[in-house]
């Protein structure tokens, strides 16, 4: 005979899940923030525009990460509502192209 399976406690990913995604949103403020660092030292208007632009995906990224964490504040237990595909996406252009930005104005 075969122990029965342990149950699952569905509270934990949806709190892991949440967790990552403020993660996430925390390692992207530090990136905008050193972006416009770089930029304010470099003075150079393509430097501005660069952080600028930073700034714009943050804010994007910002706004999809409050949009989950909501969703998954507000599901029953153990069943959080899936990720749309765009929203998926969108999540993902918004972080690498944060990082290239901000690795382009420190490294230039």
């Amino acid at each position: 005979m075969t122990a029965p399976a342990a149950e699952r406690d569905p509270g934990l990913q949806p709190e892991r899940t949440r967790l990552a995604w403020r993660r996430t949103t925390l390692s992207s403020t530090v990136a905008a923030v050193l972006a416009a660092k770089a930029a304010l030292h470099s003075g150079s208007g393509a430097g501005f525009a660069a952080a600028g632009l930073c700034c714009l995906l943050w804010l994007g990224f910002l706004a999809l990460a409050h949009r989950r964490i909501r969703a998954l504040a507000v599901a029953p237990a153990g069943r959080p509502p899936r990720l749309a595909p765009r929203h998926a996406t969108a999540a993902t252009l918004c972080t690498v192209a944060l990082a290239v930005c901000a690795a382009g104005l420190v490294f230039v």
